[in-house]
């Protein structure tokens, strides 16, 4: 059986994706992130375009890469350059890298109209540079830009570039869909037509224009290709790169094609979280495989039929790629969803069922008004535990009072007193912060750090958002804050509703404190938590 080479070139394609910029240090990070994940070869840029990328492979000397291959990517020489005297050429050899890969023009109307080039000139570049390059003892990957649409445009000279490289000694040769608008069962004809008239290795890069990235990916690898090129998360230029946390387990589990270690593939939602942190790009939810909701359940039938058997409405083990599965709560639960999440948050209830329908009719009631927990999953728990019993808030607010203050050049501050209680003690606290509610966060935490040792200095706020909910009363418009907050052992997310921006802040804060103090209070129960 064939085995699958991976190519990963999220550190030089992907950085070309809009909102992307990695620095030097986060591109070895990202590196080394791949070779322990066990990535073939990872493509780390383009040493003769910019400082940045000649850095990085100075750098890279240093690492010592296990598993992966370093790879250095450029074109062609210059028309009518000899190779040893091509400053491109050159940074690509004093990058030191074991392979490289170099890109050249395939389709016709590339070289004529846009390269202003000849035919001929065209081949002989290909031909010299591969040549060159297996000379100074180098493995040499030839991407065929625009290979697909040069095909289909011209296929007589589309295969004369092939066969150039070839010649010249390329040990791999990758057809590109440079332009990402080729159907599946158009790539699929083509490389069946070609692939017998090459002798070497071949691979596929496809760009995801017309979202089938994946899916040329994996028909390449039904046509014959052994090497896959793409990026962690799919990100690229325009719409972006074929994904490889989709490639990888489609290969591996459902075509059965090895390309990972099996020990290594539960690694693959922890690679593409650390990637998305590092490129500073919010996780996709619905990313298949790796998204955190790729194995969520929102409707009570769906949860009802996995609950009895996974497999009903999932179509693989979430746990083999590294994710979990979620049941949701919402206006759509059933008392399926409430017991699922019973015993996820370690709560018991009552066997009679009158617990799960009170929560359930209690969530509809508060979904109507504008709550949606299927994302404030914290405050669900404090819900969950509170309608049946269990949960008595460790603190209360009896009132706060919020200003802001703006003076010309300044940047605005913030002040906010609050008076709270616990038990029969209060508490009046003032504090300072960069906006309103960083100044609520800073006043409570004050306040309750003289009644709790709870580690409340480990958890932060990490995330802050506000949705309208009906956009017709403008700015008396009823809003939907959600926190997300984290210590270091968890992530968790909270809600509040007002037409007040500042209350419905104030309830969501107050939750992520109640959440994290009820967690400490589990802890030292020895509950789950």
């Amino acid at each position: 059986m064939k085995k699958i080479l991976l190519y990963d070139t999220t550190l030089r394609d992907g950085n070309q994706g809009e909102n992307i910029n990695f620095s030097v240090e986060d591109k070895i990070r990202v590196a080394q992130k791949l070779d322990e994940f066990g990535v073939h070869y990872i493509e780390g840029g383009w040493p003769g375009s910019n400082p940045k990328d000649i850095q990085f492979f100075e750098l890279a000397k240093n690492v010592d890469f296990k598993t992966a291959c370093i790879v250095a990517f450029g074109s062609t020489r210059r028309p009518k350059t000899h190779p040893k005297k091509d400053s491109n050429l050159q940074a690509l050899l004093n990058a030191k890298t074991r392979a490289i890969t170099v890109f050249g023009k395939t389709w016709d109307l590339h070289v004529k109209k846009v390269m202003s080039n000849t035919l001929k000139e065209n081949l002989a570049m290909i031909s010299d540079t591969v040549a060159f390059l297996r000379s100074q003892g180098r493995e040499v990957i030839y991407d065929a830009e625009h290979f697909f649409d040069g095909y289909k445009a011209n296929p007589q000279y589309a295969a004369k570039t092939i066969q150039a490289a070839v010649s010249g000694g390329a040990n791999v040769i990758v057809f590109c869909d440079t332009n990402g608008g080729t159907l599946p069962f158009e790539l699929q004809e083509i490389m069946e037509q070609i692939m017998p008239t090459i002798p070497v290795k071949v691979g596929i890069h496809a760009h995801n224009d017309s979202g089938l990235g994946v899916a040329n990916s994996l028909a390449a690898v039904k046509a014959g290709a052994v090497m896959v090129q793409g990026t962690i998360n799919g990100y690229g230029e325009r719409c972006g790169n074929a994904d490889l946390t989709a490639i990888i387990p489609n290969l591996q589990f459902k075509m059965g094609i090895p390309c990972l270690p099996d020990e290594n593939l539960f690694r693959l939602t922890e690679v593409s979280r650390y990637v998305s942190e590092i490129a500073n790009m919010p996780p996709f939810n619905g990313r298949p495989f790796v998204g955190k909701s790729a194995f969520a359940h929102k409707g009570g039938i769906h949860v009802s039929a996995v609950m009895k058997t996974s497999e009903a409405y999932e179509h693989m083990d979430p746990e083999n790629v590294g994710n979990r599965r979620r049941v949701l709560a919402s206006d759509q639960s059933g008392k399926s969803n409430i017991n699922y999440k019973a015993r996820e948050f370690g709560i018991k209830l009552k066997e009679n069922g009158s617990d799960s329908r009170k929560i359930v009719q209690e969530i509809k009631r508060l979904e109507h008004e504008g709550y949606q927990f299927d994302g404030a999953e914290g405050s669900f728990e404090l819900l969950m535990k509170r309608l049946s019993g269990q949960f008595d808030p460790p603190f209360h607010l009896e009132s706060f009072r919020v200003t802001t203050e703006k003076n010309k050049d300044q940047p605005s501050k913030a002040y906010a007193t609050i008076k709270i209680s616990v038990g029969s003690k209060e508490e009046i606290t003032a504090a300072e912060g960069n906006g309103p509610v960083n100044a609520l966060d800073n006043a409570l935490r004050k306040a309750l750090n003289k009644f709790f040792k709870a580690g409340l200095e480990k958890m932060h706020l990490v995330d802050f958002k506000v949705r309208v909910i009906e956009g017709q009363d403008a700015t008396a418009a009823k809003v939907r804050v959600f926190i997300e907050s984290r210590d270091e052992k968890r992530i968790w997310s909270t809600i509040g509703v007002s037409e007040d921006v500042i209350s419905a802040s104030w309830e969501a804060l107050a939750d992520s404190f109640n959440y994290r103090l009820c967690k400490a209070v589990d802890e030292k129960k020895g509950k789950k938590g």
